[in-house]
């Protein structure tokens, strides 16, 4: 295993060891897991949950879940497994190894009520990858394509469950072609840097975009979250996610 940081997350609640080099958990992880809706005896399934960042935060909001972590990398999985016991939730959280690609007899398909995901931001030859090959697997879908994280999740929700991922915004339109094959209700939520009517420069980079299996509801776009103020520090709404560990309303009148 490579060296070790420790940092935290949701203002100290959280506590995270992580690669000092290499794919490191940031907000997204926060915001991804402040988006499940996750109820009492829920079961969650976490695609490539490195060293389970959004899982634990989950488990810090929402007690009495089950949160499934899935990583192909063994090192970050059993780090994961680490946090877990680290935080407390060891009973539940488990880091399973295995790739999405291939047959995983430990866990049933749709047998979880929610699948979330921080799926590589990158089509690989579109972006300059980074040295390190565990970085490139992390932000590029070098391995594995996003319709594939995507037919995966459905393959592993129940009917009725949610998927969720956290993304790029350049690539809303393949997740949307590839969540609306099969889903409704689909919530697109942006995260914008800056208010869009002030500073029209700074849009939003990320989307979170949630779907329900089995719905046949129309697409719906949230008008999302403005995390910075224009001097750059944290919105009181982004702070109530990032700090307090607040859940998000992806299907509120915004």
């Amino acid at each position: 295993m490579e060296a070790l940081t420790e940092d935290t997350l949701l203002n100290g609640k959280v506590i995270i060891q992580q690669p000092k080099d290499g794919f490191r958990a940031t907000s997204d992880s926060v915001f991804l897991a402040s988006a499940i809706n996750a109820g009492t005896n829920d079961r969650i399934l976490d695609l490539g949950c490195g060293s389970g960042s959004a899982s634990l935060c989950l488990a810090n909001r929402v007690g009495d879940t089950k949160i499934v972590g899935l990583e192909i990398d063994r090192d970050l999985a059993r780090l994961a497994q680490d946090n877990a016991v680290l935080n407390g939730f060891e009973r539940r959280f488990e880091s399973i190894v295995g790739d999405l690609v291939k047959p995983l007899p430990r866990i049933a398909p749709h047998s979880f009520d929610h699948i979330m995901a921080n799926p590589p931001y990158y089509e690989i030859g579109k972006t300059t990858p980074p040295r390190q090959s565990k970085r490139l697997r992390a932000h590029s879908d070098s391995q594995v394509n996003l319709s594939s994280w995507v037919s995966f999740a459905f393959r592993m929700a129940k009917h009725g469950g949610t998927i969720t991922f956290i993304q790029r915004t350049e690539r809303l339109t393949d997740m949307l072609k590839y969540l609306s094959a099969r889903s409704g209700q689909i919530t697109v939520f942006p995260l914008w840097s800056h208010d869009p009517f002030i500073d029209r420069s700074k849009g939003a980079k990320r989307v979170i975009i949630q779907a329900k299996m089995g719905s046949d509801a129309e697409l719906k776009l949230h008008g999302g979250l403005i995390l910075h103020n224009p001097d750059g520090t944290f919105t009181k709404e982004a702070e109530k996610i990032l700090r307090k560990g607040d859940a998000l309303d992806l299907l509120g009148s915004k």
